[in-house]
């Protein structure tokens, strides 16, 4: 995400440069660097806070899965849909996880939403409670922020059947 707002601000910057050029001749005493200047410290800025947001959700996930107690590996029984986009613009997966078990289990679901360069772009927990014996449990997980990427995809990143 850092990457997609930091080349969205970098054309602002370009915009920046020519208005300050255009104005060239004006008397604000505004020089084109100081523009620049400006300019990029946005660029910086925007990309603080988006490393920020990813920081921020993968505390939470972290967290969330620090909660489940005696947890056993279930990765190989998480199977995630398309992502796709919601109408706030949040990024949204299907998740869906076969309880093998003989007894009703629930699962935490780490789900990882990254880039076409598989760069990590936010991650969130998703909870599958009370799946019954020998069934599927079925959630949706939903990204912390709007990722304004039509490139996304959507990993397991942990799963824990408990």
């Amino acid at each position: 995400m850092p990457g997609t707002w930091v080349r969205g601000l970098a054309g602002a910057v370009v915009a920046a440069v020519v208005a300050a050029g255009a104005a060239g001749c004006s008397d604000d005493n505004t020089s084109p660097s100081d523009v620049v200047s400006k300019a990029a410290s946005a660029v910086s800025s925007a990309a603080s806070r988006a490393s920020d947001a990813l920081a921020s959700a993968s505390d939470a996930a972290q967290r969330k899965l620090d909660e489940v107690k005696n947890g056993l590996d279930a990765k190989d029984q998480v199977k995630l849909g398309d992502p796709s986009t919601d109408s706030d613009g949040r990024t949204t997966v299907d998740v869906s996880a076969e309880n093998t078990a003989d007894s009703t289990k629930s699962f935490a679901v780490k789900v990882d939403f990254r880039d076409t360069d598989d760069k990590l772009l936010d991650t969130v927990v998703v909870t599958l409670s009370d799946v019954a014996a020998g069934k599927t449990g079925r959630a949706t997980a939903r990204s912390t922020h709007n990722l304004s990427n039509d490139n996304v995809t959507a990993k397991v990143g942990t799963a824990l059947r408990y």
